[in-house]
């Protein structure tokens, strides 16, 4: 028996949305701060569902989506340069400066590889010792411990030819810049299930105790979610905020220790970019001096450049929660799935990719 279909049970969803319904008092917003959120809630149908009092957000949750024009530019240069590069596979579609991306640049020649995992990437530089290979290193605190890992493993195994352009993200200080942003009009923040197994529940405790935020963490199932949204309408309704780890099945409050401790044995915090949220202090992992021999942006000399933003795109606002994809002007016509502009259309768990593909 598939223990996660009780998650799904049509009869226990239909009595969340009962109490939901009974329960609402007024405009309910609710952002969810997590790419696999955005695709679950699409998928599993929730927004039709909920009143329409409840207006579902998507923030700034997806990887790809966030990484900025001047990290692409970077990736897009590297490129040019005699190496081997190992990225994602979504990454290899974002459009950079000219709408020009890492596939176009494949297409032209560059030796552009695709990979699971950083491990994926370190093993190539281990079968291909004469070529220098660079992991473009995107994500949030989910992937990070495991890129840290494989930089540790490279330097025992005293592997020359492999490094890391690290532009990790980290959550909390972005939900930090949401909560301070006078143009975001949020009720409660459904918090990432991923990030938060590595994480646990403290670095989120400012949301409540400073800014009186429901926030939740929660899984990807329509029960989870909708029991999410049912416990942070009930703390607006009260007044007593606090933030709820309502995926403990997964989520242990203190996070993974060991995690944490290779993640920030190998990286420290940086001010990093953020498409839409422009820099925000010390949101980003940059590889520590101690491991410089394995920072691409040391060993290959690869700074950010400067480039104009996409004209017409609205990603930025869309994963500011402002407006929904289908109000940008590019939506549908210049920018779709298979001819993307914008990295929310490129992403697999980008808002405007759900948008489009569940025709809202």
């Amino acid at each position: 028996m598939n223990l996660l279909n009780k998650f799904k049970d049509p009869k226990l969803c239909l009595n969340i949305l009962a109490q939901i319904r009974a329960e609402i008092n007024g405009e309910f917003r609710f952002m969810e701060v997590c790419g696999t959120h955005t695709m679950a809630i699409f998928q599993s149908g929730i927004r039709t569902l909920l009143p329409e009092q409840i207006v579902h957000l998507s923030g700034p949750g997806c990887p790809v989506c966030v990484t900025h024009d001047r990290e692409i530019a970077a990736y897009l240069a590297l490129s040019e340069k005699d190496l081997v590069i190992a990225t994602f596979g979504d990454l290899i579609k974002v459009p950079g400066p000219g709408g020009r991306n890492l596939k176009m640049a494949q297409a032209e020649g560059a030796r552009i590889k695709v990979v699971y995992s950083a491990f994926d990437a370190l093993q190539i530089a281990l079968e291909n010792p004469d070529d220098k290979v660079v992991f473009l290193g995107v994500g949030f605190e989910t992937t990070a411990p495991t890129v840290a890992a494989v930089i540790r493993m490279a330097r025992e195994q005293g592997v020359g030819n492999f490094s890391v352009l690290s532009f990790h993200k980290l959550v909390p200080p972005a939900l930090k810049a949401l909560a301070t942003d006078q143009q975001i009009t949020v009720n409660g923040l459904l918090l990432p299930g991923h990030v938060s197994t590595i994480i646990g529940l403290e670095p989120y405790l400012f949301l409540a105790q400073e800014y009186k935020m429901p926030s939740v963490i929660g899984g990807f199932e329509p029960l989870d979610i909708l029991q999410a949204i049912l416990i942070m309408i009930r703390q607006k309704n009260q007044g007593q905020v606090e933030v709820v780890n309502n995926y403990k099945r997964v989520v242990s409050d203190k996070g993974n220790a060991r995690a944490m401790e290779i993640m920030y044995d190998v990286f420290v915090t940086c001010d990093a970019l953020w498409r839409g949220l422009g820099v925000i202090p010390d949101s980003g992992l940059a590889v520590r001096k101690q491991y410089q021999d394995f920072d691409a942006s040391v060993v290959h000399d690869q700074k950010l450049p400067q480039v104009e933003e996409i004209p017409g795109c609205k990603c930025g606002e869309v994963l500011k929660g402002l407006i929904s994809p289908d109000r940008c002007p590019l939506y549908g016509t210049r920018c779709t799935p298979a001819r993307p502009v914008g990295p929310c259309m490129v992403s697999t768990e980008g808002s405007c990719a759900a948008y489009y593909k569940y025709r809202l």
